[in-house]
């Protein structure tokens, strides 16, 4: 896909002109695949002397998705699962395969596939369809003859065990349980509408939240840190598939979890599932229809192009109501219809796949031994007139990545084509029980949404390492008169989710203030708005840490969750860790969002005694969830506001007895580098991981927000050409936030 979005009419037809031309028309020179794809070069381009190795973006870009053990393992089971056609091989390029493409091959496969007869185009929004048809016709369409692409999927047949290997996490919460184990079926062709609805919320319920039969089986009696890296439904290939396994588990525990599986498969088939959970389930998707997320086009986009492009009808897709009212009738008319379902898919299912994943000591230094060894047949069969050539075709490379390029061809924004104002919208300010409060009316669809920010200015410092923890838990482990699964329940039931998130803001006038907080966030149906701030109520007033075992299984999962983002997002930790000794806010992102947190909750996931840790947890309840901290913002429409802000001070007064004045530990905007305790100052830091991926940053400290000289500092566009086409990373760039300047580069 090549997704774009603007607001901007002229916007949409500038950029649609130049996606147009980059997918139909683009130039592949042969300088361009030496760049993107992959070539022999001299280590040092101008030096004849030094040693011949691979170069090229994607090259690159292929070994370190593949340094990621959950990519590693995704990509294996996807590649095994259908072995017979194009999911049997890597989309973006096994590693070691990239030097045996040809540019010669790259335009053919261009020419065959990226073929208007091979191409679906998606528009959404107010801007006229006609004027969309009429510039795709005539700038891509009308220059080209119909074809057969000739891209169907054949139906894929399996039945299989098999074993992969990967390289040792030295962050996992448990080094000596690093196994993975999943099962994976082939299901139905996903232009079946209806039963891939039916499959993927047979999905949700087998698997999702701590009343799921799955979660209850697999992850709480801790066999495991986590669900597999692949779980659930996936519709994205021809044939759909479910998958169910665990990470985070011991060797030996290998034939436990595959009877636990297939006992837990027949349970289903024999119980079914609580009425409740399937209403919980339907009224999440009700939420879902209601909810005009962010870039709303691009997530319809997305949701329909797997069924659209094996010619599936993508209208159908869309027409979810239809989809709910069938399944309803369904499950009237037959109380079994899941059970049947899962008797079908998985009971009686022989085309499946059980992989296994273990960590081999060795794996790196086996993955670097072979691309030595490709490397070294390639410049075995070199000439030293074929050496000569690639010196020179080196040079020119460097050359022509050291021209500016011509951008005149571009098409560009006149000033007189941007909207000179920006719409203000219009919020009430108030108070309720003495809490500040910011009403804001908007055209919700029907949804009311709930946001209060509390302050962690009285919060110890001991303290603030486990407020990320305590944010992960507090709506998970059970609140007033609910246990936890009785909670989750009613969350389903009755809101379209409850969290709480730490905040940093960095003031927009000087560098050196910020303010620091928890941000608490739920939306609901409106007729649910007494129970979500019921809800809210019991976790404020009477929240359940005493349950050990069910802290442990929820400290496991976030501490293996943070440890496979880090080669996912190993760039942005390392940006987190540059700006700590830059500026306050730097200092406190790094503690609650960066490698010390990651570190920190590996510690706590060792504990094998959490009673000091629920201590804690009970100590910063009563600094965070205190309405004297906090203010509040309410949107929804106006018809509903009313009613919403009476609901709002009844919520206030329920929790009013959780107001303790407290001092501050730190002023609301606190005043750092002046204390006299902190400068800022130069630090360098390396840490060692267990993949073949280097992350870089460098901070620098700038100015504010506001400040005259911070627009100048917003373009990072210089950094492509020097990181990515002449370094040869896969990723790089800046990014200009908080008072910090900071570069990256991952490779």
């Amino acid at each position: 896909m090549y997704p774009f979005s603007t607001q901007n009419g002229k916007d949409f037809q500038n950029l649609l002109s130049v996606y147009l031309d980059a997918a139909f028309f683009p130039c592949l020179r042969e300088q361009d695949f030496w760049q993107e794809g992959w070539r022999l070069e001299n280590e040092n381009p101008t030096d004849p002397n030094s040693p011949l190795v691979f170069k090229g973006v994607v090259f690159n870009e292929m070994k370190g998705a593949f340094s990621d053990n959950e990519r590693v393992y995704a990509q294996h089971l996807q590649n095994k699962l259908y072995p017979d056609h194009t999911y049997s091989v890597v989309s973006g390029g096994e590693p070691l395969a990239i030097p045996d493409l040809t540019w010669e091959q790259l335009k053919q496969f261009h020419a065959t596939h990226y073929h208007p007869s091979n191409a679906r185009f998606f528009t959404y929004g107010d801007l006229p369809l006609e004027q969309h048809l009429k510039q795709i016709e005539e700038e891509a369409l009308s220059k080209f003859e119909r074809i057969n692409p000739n891209t169907e999927v054949p139906p894929s047949h399996t039945g299989r065990e098999d074993h992969v290997t990967c390289s040792p996490d030295a962050l996992a919460p448990d080094p000596a349980r690093q196994n993975t184990l999943c099962v994976s079926y082939l299901l139905g062709d996903i232009t079946d509408t209806f039963e891939g609805f039916t499959l993927s919320l047979l999905s949700s319920l087998m698997i999702s939240g701590p009343n799921s039969p799955f979660y209850k089986a697999l992850i709480e009696p801790n066999i495991g840190t986590d669900f597999s890296s692949v779980v659930g439904y996936d519709g994205s290939t021809k044939e759909a598939s479910f998958s169910i396994g665990l990470q985070g588990m011991a060797e030996e525990d290998t034939e436990r979890v595959k009877q636990i599986i297939s006992q837990t498969i027949n349970d289903i088939i024999e119980s079914g599932f609580e009425e409740e959970r399937i209403d919980a389930l339907l009224h999440k998707i009700e939420i879902q229809m209601k909810h005009q997320s962010t870039n709303f086009g691009l997530s319809l986009a997305s949701y329909i192009a797997s069924s659209w492009n094996h010619d599936g009808d993508p209208v159908e897709l869309l027409q979810i109501n239809d989809s709910v009212a069938k399944f309803k009738q369904t499950l009237k008319e037959n109380p079994r219809f899941l059970q049947d379902k899962v008797k079908h898919y998985f009971k009686e299912n022989t085309h499946r796949l059980t992989l296994s994943m273990s960590p081999d000591e060795v794996y790196l230094e086996k993955q670097a031994k072979a691309e030595e060894e490709k490397l070294q047949k390639k410049i075995h069969a070199l000439s030293d007139s074929d050496k000569k050539d690639i010196y020179e075709k080196g040079l020119e490379l460097l050359a022509a990545q050291s021209k500016t390029q011509d951008a005149s061809c571009l098409p560009a924004l006149k000033v007189s084509d941007i909207e000179p104002t920006i719409p203000v919208t219009p919020v009430q300010i108030s108070t309720a029980v003495g809490v500040p409060v910011q009403y804001c009316e908007q055209p919700t669809n029907g949804l009311v949404y709930f946001r209060a920010m509390c302050s962690l200015n009285t919060l110890p410092e001991d303290l603030r390492l486990y407020v990320p923890l305590f944010c992960s838990v507090v709506t998970k482990m059970g609140c007033g008169g609910l246990d936890y699964r009785q909670q989750s329940q009613q969350m389903e039931l009755r809101t379209g989710g409850m969290s709480v998130s730490t905040q940093v803001v960095p003031d927009s006038t000087q560098l050196d203030m910020y303010e620091q907080g928890v941000l608490l966030s739920s939306s609901c149906l409106e007729r649910n708005l007494p129970h979500m701030f019921h809800l809210w109520s019991d976790i404020f007033n009477n929240p359940h840490f005493d349950e050990v075992e069910r802290l442990r299984v929820l400290v496991m999962m976030s501490a293996q969750e943070l440890a496979n983002g880090i080669s996912y997002s190993g760039h942005m930790y390392a940006m987190t860790r540059a700006g700590r000794h830059l500026t306050p806010a730097g200092d406190l992102n790094e503690t609650l969002g960066g490698m010390e947190q990651v570190k920190f909750m590996k510690r706590v996931a060792e504990l094998s005694d959490l009673s000091q840790v629920i201590r804690t947890l009970v100590r910063i309840k009563k600094h965070l969830l205190n309405p004297d901290n906090m203010r509040c913002a309410i949107n929804t429409t106006p018809q509903k506001m009313s009613d919403t802000a009476a609901q709002l001070e009844s919520f206030m007064k329920d929790v009013a007895d959780n107001r303790k004045e407290r001092k501050p530990v730190r002023s609301n905007i606190i005043e750092w580098f002046s204390t006299g305790k902190k400068m800022p100052c130069q630090m360098k830091t390396f840490f060692q991981l267990p993949f073949p991926v280097h992350f870089i940053s460098e901070s620098i400290r700038t100015v504010p927000f506001s400040h005259h000289d911070y627009a100048r500092m917003m373009t990072a566009k210089f950094l492509h050409g020097e990181i990515r086409e002449k370094g040869g990373a896969y990723g790089g760039g800046a990014r200009m936030g908080g008072g910090l300047f900071s570069f990256y580069s991952y490779r």
